[in-house]
């Protein structure tokens, strides 16, 4: 087939080959991975014209090469950002999948885009800067705690002050600022503090700088549950070990309400859950495009450049500190508008959220899915944060009705999760997509490693 019913405009004449090519390519991979996902589930759970829609899409979209047409790199992205906006719409109909169960809630997909939003924060650190940071909690510490001074009755013993807010009595004591404003402060003030922070711990490397920043994540969580009298001064900064709640909750305020529709707030309209949900939508989106940004920008270019050798960065003169410095700042914007959010969303925020294995956490859905890659470490943070608060308890319940057991499968989660990255490491130690700069170093390592233990033994024995 020449395609020449595509338009030349669409594909060129030139590419046409190319095309033909990778599309039988496609063809037989989507063929071969439909009738798994088909005889797998629909064995098990039975054959429903959910399985069958959601097969059909995922073929339409895979087996087309679509990046070979004129705009068709943008066909993909806009797919998905139509479905995951109407997942509400039809979550309820979806099938459920062999031992995982159903698609997870609405409520459950919001925590999965926060910490998804967190892990391409961390992703700017780690996987384009290659600065490993084991503190990142604090962060998303300090946004859920700026939320919680500027959006709750915490100071309500001596301030009263409103701007934008929602949700709560006009005569509410406290700070009640907007939280969209909140959010962006948060952002803005972590990103700070990252610079604060990272000016002089960052002229450290590899394991001394991991050291310092695993500390730094100790400290944030000592401060929120002690905070409650700060340094011995009666100061009551983080309320100590009860937290701060409520917090007040999104919205646009009544004005807006009667304008454009849109809900006053988010805790009194009816769908309220699904306006948590595309708001989170809407701040992952923004999070993943400053992300192709800054990774495709200068600032970006000098990040890889570092990560693969810094002393060859300095001599081409990139300068360390300053480059460094700014990874540390925007992943740190990020954190702290995810943590932001997610107390606005918990309506509360408590020193047991911080603990040093939600770094690590975070951490492993950046190398599950893919150091570098956004859609690598979106795959990575998503499955295992659907672990974290469905997968593993679904999992359990179906072990337990099908063998007649009483486990209780999430208090291994940890165990679950360090199983999970070993196997990756052993078997695909680059992520699950990991980015081909990344993947192309990796191999070409590992292949600098075996020819120079070939030499050291003088070739192979006779």
């Amino acid at each position: 087939m020449d395609y020449s019913f595509i338009p030349a405009s669409l594909l060129p004449p030139g590419r046409r080959a190319a095309f033909a090519e990778q599309l039988r390519y496609r063809a037989i991979r989507g063929g071969i991975g439909a009738a798994i996902a088909f005889v797998g589930i629909g064995i098990p759970e039975g054959i429903s014209v959910s399985l069958i829609a959601v097969i059909l899409v995922g073929l339409v979209l895979y087996v087309p090469p679509w990046h070979e047409l004129r705009y068709g790199h943008f066909v993909v992205p806009a797919a998905a950002i139509v479905l995951v906006v109407l997942y509400p719409y039809y979550r309820e109909d979806l099938f459920q999948i062999p031992l995982l169960g159903p698609f997870p809630t609405v409520d459950t997909a919001v925590t999965m885009v926060i910490y998804i939003m967190m892990a391409l924060g961390l992703n700017i650190v780690v996987g384009y800067a290659g600065l490993l940071d084991l503190g990142y909690v604090a962060f998303y510490a300090m946004g859920a705690y700026t939320a919680a001074w500027f959006a709750s009755p915490h100071f309500g013993e001596s301030v009263t002050t409103h701007i934008g807010s929602v949700g709560v009595n006009p005569a509410a004591a406290g700070f009640h600022v907007s939280i969209w404003i909140v959010v962006a402060v948060a952002g803005i003030f972590t990103a700070f503090v990252g610079v604060l922070i990272g000016l002089p711990t960052l002229r450290l490397r590899g394991d001394y700088l991991a050291i310092v920043t695993l500390g730094f994540g100790e400290i944030m969580p000592q401060i929120a549950r002690n905070g409650d009298n700060l340094f011995g001064t009666g100061f009551n900064l983080t309320n100590g070990a009860q937290g701060i709640n409520p917090i007040d909750p999104p919205g646009f305020g009544e004005r807006i309400n009667s304008w454009l529709g849109l809900p006053a707030d988010y805790l009194t309209v009816a769908n309220g859950i699904n306006w948590f949900y595309w708001t989170a939508l809407v701040l992952l989106l923004f999070t993943v495009f400053c992300s192709v940004r800054l990774r495709d920008s200068r600032l970006g270019r000098a990040w890889i450049a570092i990560r693969e050798d810094e002393v060859a960065a300095a001599a081409m003169g990139v300068p360390l500190m300053r480059t460094k410095t700014w990874a540390y700042a925007a992943g740190a914007f990020f954190g702290g508008i995810a943590g932001a959010y997610y107390a606005s969303f918990k309506s509360g925020t408590f020193p047991d959220d911080f603990f040093f294995n939600i770094s690590v956490f975070i951490l492993c859905m950046v190398i599950l899915g893919g150091m570098g890659n956004i859609w690598g470490v979106i795959l990575g943070g998503g499955f295992l944060a659907y672990l974290n608060q469905e997968g593993l308890g679904n999992i359990g319940a179906e072990f337990n009705s099908t063998f007649g057991t009483d486990l209780d499968v999430p208090l291994y989660q940890f165990g679950i999760f360090g199983v999970i990255l070993v196997l990756v490491m052993l078997f695909r130690p680059e992520g699950l997509i990991p980015s081909s700069r990344r993947k192309a170093e990796f191999h070409e390592e590992g292949a600098v490693q075996e020819q120079y233990l070939y030499d050291v033994r003088g070739g192979p024995e006779e």
